[in-house]
């Protein structure tokens, strides 16, 4: 109310500021506009001839369903894989076939073992991969032969299935045939060179030694030859291949004895000859040089060397000339 009791009202009843019945905002009008001439572009055309159908399109309920299964699918695939339990999974997938193939008549009755010496039942089984629920129609023999053959122990096996439940295993192991030392380590070798187990002791302390690059695969050929000479193969300390080329050989004594690249034998032969003559492997020489064929070098150890220099030293001198 104003002073005189009256009502405040506005002159016009706001008409201009509401808009007319059936009239448009003006921010949907900029809109329309905007979309109108955006729809008359050569780009919006384009976009409506090729991809126009596909606003059209409809997907089959099935195919949402099928979508939300692989997704799930996939979601618990790469929960399992981050989390690492596939082997587990995979596992449990395995021990279900064998089941059923168990009670469907094939389980493992009788297991034969041939061949075995060093490696016991168990360690066969466990290498073949046999366990207690394991079933003979899944069995895969090549397998089973490739993972008992990963064994350095182990030269050949077979692997043989008698249906319905009997499984044959035939394995070929090698011998612990020598030592070989490279680069401060020693492992235990077959005949072939295989390393089939680092040295721990015994029961491989009688072993020979070989040492070098390349030792390995040539110890079988030169340690027989060595079997013809028993006097040098009862006092061999360690054979040494030298440059992949040529063998030294050490004895027990401390003496090296250096043999040539070729005409081995006749080089054996020649220490033979000597030592029957001066007794040259008893001596208290360093080492014999019978790498030149025409000669044989003797180096007399420290204190050899010092006794031979002193006695020298202690031999009157001759004189020349006679008495005056």
């Amino acid at each position: 109310m104003d002073g005189g009791r009256r009502l405040a009202e506005p002159v016009t009843d706001g008409a201009h500021m509401r808009p007319a019945t059936g009239a448009v905002p003006v921010w949907r009008r900029v809109g329309a506009r905007l979309r109108f001439d955006f729809g008359r572009t050569r780009f919006a055309r384009a976009m409506r001839r090729w991809f126009g159908p596909m606003l059209s399109w409809r997907i089959p309920r099935a195919a949402e369903i099928g979508a939300a299964v692989v997704f799930v699918l996939a979601s618990g695939g790469y929960g399992a894989v981050r989390g690492g339990h596939i082997p587990a999974i995979v596992e449990e997938l395995r021990d279900f076939r064998d089941a059923v193939a168990n009670a469907a008549g094939f389980r493992i009755a009788s297991i034969a073992l041939a061949g075995e010496r060093r490696l016991t039942r168990e360690d066969i089984l466990q290498l073949a991969g046999i366990t207690g629920r394991s079933s003979l129609l899944f069995l895969d023999a090549s397998e089973m032969r490739t993972r008992l053959r990963a064994n350095p122990w182990i030269a050949e096996a077979t692997v043989l299935k008698l249906f319905p439940g009997r499984l044959h295993i035939t394995v070929t192991e090698r011998d612990a045939f020598a030592l070989w030392q490279r680069d401060g380590k020693v492992e235990v070798i077959a005949e072939d060179g295989a390393v089939v187990e680092k040295f721990s002791g015994q029961p491989f302390t009688g072993l020979p030694l070989v040492v070098g690059v390349g030792a390995e695969t040539r110890a079988k050929e030169f340690l027989t030859l060595l079997e013809q000479y028993p006097a040098i193969r009862m006092q061999l300390h360690a054979a040494v291949l030298v440059a992949e080329r040529r063998w030294n050989v050490m004895l027990k004594n401390g003496i090296d004895v250096r043999l040539p690249e070729t005409n081995v034998e006749q080089a054996l032969d020649a220490l033979l000859k000597l030592d029957r003559e001066s007794k040259i492997l008893s001596r208290d020489v360093a080492s014999i040089d019978l790498r030149l064929p025409d000669r044989v070098t003797v180096q007399l150890s420290d204190e050899a060397a010092a006794a031979r220099a002193e006695a020298l030293k202690a031999k009157p001198a001759k004189k020349k000339g006679g008495a005056a």
